[in-house]
């Protein structure tokens, strides 16, 4: 099928379904798009069983869309942008230090804590796994979904000093969570021993250090290009063509390009409204990227959706799901006390900010796209299923709860 027709058919359902939450259902954006797109997908299945030609079709069409590439190779860089060019750079950099803590030391903690806790839970279950691709699965699913959160706090309003911290982390911790996965990815794959300290040390290097770096440069650069004219077509483009080049560049030079697209986002937005942009263009590019993000955020979210088409379920899988949702919360939230802990006195942390970061740790599009990149040796149909579960649930679940439970605690205090 060509790409062209995939695109088409995908932007027709997407604003069907767009249409039909806004119109009856007027549930948060991406979790009404997600709603329906499963609803669709479970009467896909339905009527699979009475015509099989509609089943078969619909997988072909699943299939021949490639999730992970289109994720993290296309999708990405863009709604990474858009999210950081409206952070405010004043409340990441007085929270530094706990963001940081958060998205490298809790990111790690949290999938040693997952991978061993499922290890555990496989042999109760008579379902022996290597303990690497445990921990596999535990460093694909502890990042938390940058382009998830941004939607669905949008719609929680939550209090601004504890949106930076969850928008904060949850902007950088993907970048370090892909690094992790890929480290034991290949201890997975080449053997514990392949892997040395200096290689991973490397590693991290290029690609934290790197992106960043990248990022700095490249957000300089286009900084500096915007501020000697005065045209916001050209500087919109420049916008759009500094997201393009910075991700394709980062992959060649083996940096972290999640992280040098939100490091350029995050210099670009917070120095040119003051000193390169005129207010016609700061509202040219804003109004371009929030449609960009609006867009991709609901493709994205129907493509989850339909990704039910090509999961494997059976009972042992959907139960090692359901447990596997309190392990990865208990992961999380322990994840996160130590630096709240560290960090409390020093700065504004609401009450109970570990079980609102906790509850408020979307998962998403960024684990599915993970979970589909392992071998089939790896377990790859089984973590893919549990991965799905623990995704649907926490931006549905999750995500519809987590405005109540601000308010409830909020107003409890």
């Amino acid at each position: 099928m060509e790409i062209f027709t995939l695109i088409t058919i995908l932007t027709v359902l997407s604003a069907a379904f767009a249409y039909i939450n806004t119109r009856f259902l007027k549930l948060p954006f991406t979790i009404g798009l997600m709603i329906i797109a499963i609803s669709f997908t479970l009467l896909i299945l339905l009527l699979g069983w009475f015509e099989n030609d509609i089943l078969e079709d619909s997988k072909a069409l699943i299939q021949a869309i490639d999730f992970k590439t289109v994720l993290l190779d296309v999708m990405l860089s863009f709604l990474l942008f858009a999210g950081a060019l409206h952070t405010k750079l004043e409340g990441l950099k007085k929270n530094r230090w706990p963001i940081a803590m958060f998205a490298t030391l809790g990111m790690v903690l949290s999938a040693f804590i997952v991978g061993t806790l499922m290890y555990y839970l496989m042999q109760v279950f008579n379902y022996p796994i290597d303990y690497t691709y445990c921990l596999l699965f535990g460093a694909l699913i502890s990042p938390t979904d940058p382009i998830a959160v941004l939607g669905i706090l949008k719609e929680a309003r939550a209090p601004k000093q504890l949106e930076t911290k969850i928008v904060g982390e949850s902007l950088f911790n993907d970048g370090v969570g892909v690094v992790l996965f890929l480290v034991i990815f290949g201890m997975a794959k080449e053997g514990v021993e392949a892997v040395t300290f200096s290689h991973i040390s490397t590693l991290l290097l290029e690609e934290v250090g790197g992106g960043i770096v990248l990022g700095l440069i490249s957000g300089w650069l286009g900084f500096r290009l915007m501020k000697t004219i005065n045209h916001y077509e050209t500087e919109v483009m420049i916008t759009l063509a500094l997201v393009m080049g910075v991700y394709e560049l980062a992959s060649y030079m083996h940096f972290s390009g999640p992280l040098a697209v939100v490091v350029a986002g995050l210099f670009i937005g917070n120095q040119s409204p003051s000193v390169a942009w005129s207010q016609i263009t700061q509202g040219y590019v804003d109004k371009f990227w929030e449609l960009i993000d609006v867009f991709l955020n609901a493709i994205l979210f129907v493509l989850i959706g339909f990704e039910l088409l090509i999961v494997t379920f059976n009972a042992t899988y959907v139960t090692l799901g359901i447990i596997a949702i309190p392990i990865t919360l208990l992961a999380r939230y322990i994840a996160l006390v130590g630096p709240i802990a560290i960090f409390r006195k020093r700065l504004e942390f609401i009450p109970r900010t570990s079980i609102i970061m906790t509850w408020g740790g979307i998962r998403g599009g960024i684990s599915i796209a993970l979970a589909l990149s392992l071998e089939p040796q790896m377990g790859r149909d089984l973590f893919l299923t549990i991965t799905y579960i623990i995704v649907i649930f926490s931006i549905i679940g999750q995500g519809l709860t987590l405005g109540p439970l601000v308010r409830r605690i909020i107003k409890t205090d």
